[in-house]
């Protein structure tokens, strides 16, 4: 299996017997929630989306792995996600097979797509690698596999003595505690499981890792191996394990 870090989505391309682009929490739509809550942004889903059409050029996929919150309104659905998903979803299918894992925020997605597009929401392994969104527990199915998840939008602060050094999207590498999820646990010759923490594909959704590692708000985030962790940049910079990275209090 091979893997590229992709800077501009962020997005990864995990290669095996098929190449696939994934990408996760898009959330389409969020400028009409921020708008009820009296911030004003026009739509920014045109260029969210050439965005990715831009990837989907430099990558050259096979398929794309869309791992949930596609879009932002919960419970419902807005006016501005009924006018703009339909085109969305139909710009992508018509370069390249979907597979989405729906998020917490996908209520109501499954009136846009189409058969076999949509994945179960506990995860499912696809060319030998387990993809989940991350807001549930994980499938059993996904035991002893690298597990790639959305949700936690990840973002990496680095401070200096005069203020904020460094702020970008980051991925989350580490082990997880299989038997305390629920899965079965691997052989003595199979693979640990392991977590890949996505960072988002939409650029204004960020959640700072620290707070993500003290005060954890999933199944798999619970489960994380703190010792066992890893930060990579967007870019796939290696940044280094996280316990060098962290103040003793935040353990």
């Amino acid at each position: 299996m091979k893997m590229e870090f992709i800077g501009e989505g962020p997005a990864l391309v995990i290669e095996g017997g098929q190449r696939m682009l994934v990408v996760a929490d898009l959330h389409f739509g969020i400028e009409a929630d921020l708008a009820a809550h009296g911030l004003h942004f026009r739509s920014r889903s045109e260029q969210r989306l050439e965005r990715l059409h831009r990837v989907i050029d430099g990558t050259k996929p096979d398929a794309l792995i869309l791992l949930g919150d596609v879009k932002h309104s919960i419970p419902s659905l807005t006016w501005q996600e009924h006018h703009e998903l339909p085109k969305i979803l139909d710009s992508l299918r018509t370069r390249l097979p979907l597979h989405v894992f729906p998020g917490n925020h996908d209520v109501g997605i499954e009136r846009f797509l189409h058969e076999g597009e949509i994945r179960p929401k506990d995860g499912a392994v696809l060319d030998g690698v387990g993809y989940q969104h991350g807001h549930m527990h994980p499938s059993p199915a996904l035991a002893g596999q690298l597990v790639v998840i959305g949700h936690h939008h990840p973002l990496l602060s680095l401070k200096d003595e005069v203020g904020c050094a460094l702020q970008s999207p980051a991925y989350l590498r580490a082990g997880i505690d299989t038997d305390e999820s629920g899965m079965k646990s691997p052989g003595k010759n199979c693979s640990p499981t392991r977590v890949l923490f996505m960072p988002a594909f939409n650029e204004i959704a960020g959640y700072d890792i620290l707070q993500i590692i003290k005060k954890p708000f999933s199944p798999l985030s619970r489960l994380m191996q703190k010792e066992d962790t890893e930060i990579i940049l967007a870019d796939g910079t290696y940044i280094g394990p996280l316990r060098a990275l962290i103040p003793d209090e935040a353990d």
